[in-house]
């Protein structure tokens, strides 16, 4: 058998096999790890929603809002604004960061699945989220003597974790318009004024006259309306309403990203 004859009937070797499941839990362990080893990330995101709740919420431990104790409306008015910061700031600030730094590019040119990139800040945005969530249901349900049953919980609990995907879009947007030095600033600038403005910080009703006319066209106020409706004291009853709101905003926010990530592409020239 000539040599030219062994050569033809050679075969390929095959393709290494990867496990693309254990390179989505590396992405999502490393991008975790990251954010855990930041304090910059970690103390507004974390601490201080938590800290605003027991200053803001046990101080009036005593008196109403709505229908319900001040306590647990603000369990639903603070985790809504714990959420909006984590959903911001992991996903804005973070994929400005990856842009600045070359690191988006790298991956890339890389053999990642192309998913795992944002698949990973989604994962992370959602661990926070419900670490948010837990502490300040810890605090509300001890120190706060918060009592409802567990359908009420989960049902809320919920609620605060799923209406947090219009602001993960949102952070997104801002991850791919904006560079890293303008991320964190803009995010702050949309995230204080637009909470304090929705009823976030306070009832609805003890708002100034002026932002109770303007918080029907902010998202968060939506969010919050959605929280509050689970434990019966929303100041609009009509969740249809604030699940259509919420939805048209994370369209908006999503197609603001998919502009922001061609422009980043062409800008990459890959």
């Amino acid at each position: 058998m000539s040599l030219v004859q062994d050569v033809t009937r050679a075969r390929p070797a095959p393709a290494p096999r990867v496990n693309r499941w254990r390179l989505y839990r590396l992405e999502i362990r490393a991008e975790a790890m990251t954010l855990l080893r930041s304090p910059m990330f970690l103390i507004p995101t974390i601490i201080f929603p938590l800290l605003f709740y027991v200053v803001f919420g046990f101080t009036y431990m005593n008196q109403s809002a709505g229908n319900v104790r001040v306590p647990m409306y603000m369990l639903a008015t603070y985790g809504a604004f714990g959420v909006i910061g984590a959903s911001l700031f992991s996903f804005g600030v973070g994929i400005a960061n990856d842009r600045a730094s070359g690191w988006l590019k790298i991956k890339r040119v890389s053999p990642m699945p192309p998913g795992a990139f944002l698949l990973s800040k989604l994962a992370t945005s959602l661990m926070f989220n419900v670490t948010i969530i837990s502490l300040m249901f810890l605090l509300g349900a001890t120190v706060g003597r918060v009592e409802m049953p567990a359908e009420m919980w989960l049902r809320l609990g919920l609620t605060l974790i799923l209406g947090g995907l219009p602001f993960t879009a949102l952070g997104l947007a801002l991850g791919f318009l904006t560079g890293p030095g303008a991320a964190p600033a803009l995010a702050n600038v949309i995230y204080i004024p637009m909470s304090f403005a929705s009823g976030l910080w306070m009832p609805y009703a003890m708002l100034p006259e002026f932002f109770q006319k303007i918080a029907p066209a902010l998202p968060p106020y939506h969010f919050s309306q959605l929280a509050l409706g689970q434990i019966g004291a929303a100041h609009d009853p009509n969740m249809l309403s604030h699940v259509l709101w919420l939805a048209g905003y994370a369209a908006l926010f999503l197609f603001l990203a998919r502009l922001g990530y061609r422009r980043d592409e062409g800008n990459a020239g890959l």
